[in-house]
């Protein structure tokens, strides 16, 4: 470790853009957070072709009113990949760990500009969600395909996926209705 501060190990590497390091609390936040992606993606299964539909994806809708990127894309992945480890789909692990972190990543690519957030209910939130869901069908598809070797295997799934991913969007704008409510700080973290 090349930097230490306050016991916090901050090396990284000459190029890459500075963060903040993991805190005691941002650890149990993305616990917490990871938790609720757990149950909203593991209780209400609705199945459909090679696996199952869920509310999880807008659980991580939501996660960047919330959270930083960091913390929300490693919550989302663990929380839906534990979902499907006790579910039972452990072949779909690998792929779900990817699909959920860069959907993440497409949220807050076009929700988050520098310091400033979208609001919920802004046309650019709805595409950050819509556009995230697109990815989510098209990669589960592909790897549906991959997995099972067969394209039509891949594609049975698409149409429950795309019903899956406006779900979660209808779902994610309208839990911020109550999401308003929160208490927050000045920068709309509940930290």
């Amino acid at each position: 470790c090349s930097i230490v501060k306050e016991g916090v190990c901050m090396s990284r590497p000459a190029d890459a853009a500075p963060q903040a390091p993991y805190t005691t609390k941002s650890i149990c936040l993305s616990a917490v957070l990871a938790a609720v992606v757990f149950i909203m993606t593991f209780v209400p299964r609705i199945p459909i072709p090679l696996g199952y539909a869920h509310l999880g994806d807008a659980v991580i809708f939501l996660s960047f009113l919330y959270f930083n990127r960091r913390e929300a894309a490693l919550a989302a992945a663990i929380g839906s990949c534990l979902s499907d480890f006790l579910g039972g789909f452990p072949l779909w692990i690998a792929p779900t760990f990817v699909i959920k972190y860069v959907m993440v990543f497409i949220v807050f690519a076009i929700c988050c500009r520098g310091t400033r957030k979208s609001a919920l209910y802004s046309v650019r939130t709805l595409i950050a969600f819509l556009l995230s869901s697109l990815w989510m069908a098209i990669a589960y598809t592909l790897a549906g395909a991959v997995l099972f070797g067969s394209i039509q295997a891949g594609l049975a799934s698409l149409p429950g996926l795309l019903m899956e991913g406006l779900l979660n969007t209808i779902a994610a704008m309208g839990a911020g209705i109550f999401l308003k409510q929160l208490p927050t700080t000045r920068q709309g973290s509940i930290r």
